[in-house]
């Protein structure tokens, strides 16, 4: 299993919009994710993002991050996220500390 954790900031005052985006996740989001087999939870904590994300592979994740319908919703989190000066959410990989049970690595 694969697993990535991530963080990210929102902009200021745009958490209500973010959650009710996710809670109305685009169906071909939804749908490209289960196609791959991924599960993922964020967690906000003072206007910061932690996703924590599992696939069978790295490839099964970046393949449910490809496609027209991901790189609109890529735009559309940018207007939400915080970006760089070309309008790309910044983000931040985060390095794991500990895994245990189905988390840890083989």
């Amino acid at each position: 299993m694969y697993t990535l954790g991530q963080t990210f900031k929102l902009r200021p005052g745009r958490y209500a919009a973010y959650k009710k985006a996710h809670d109305e996740l685009w169906p071909e989001i939804a749908a490209a994710m289960l196609t791959q087999q991924v599960s993922m939870v964020i967690y906000q904590h003072r206007g910061r993002l932690f996703l924590f994300a599992t696939a069978p592979t790295r490839e099964h994740l970046e393949r449910s991050y490809q496609g027209e319908a991901a790189r609109r919703w890529a735009e559309y989190m940018a207007t939400m996220l915080v970006t760089d000066a070309q309008g790309r959410t910044i983000v931040e990989e985060l390095e794991p500390a500990f895994a245990f049970g189905a988390f840890r690595p083989d």
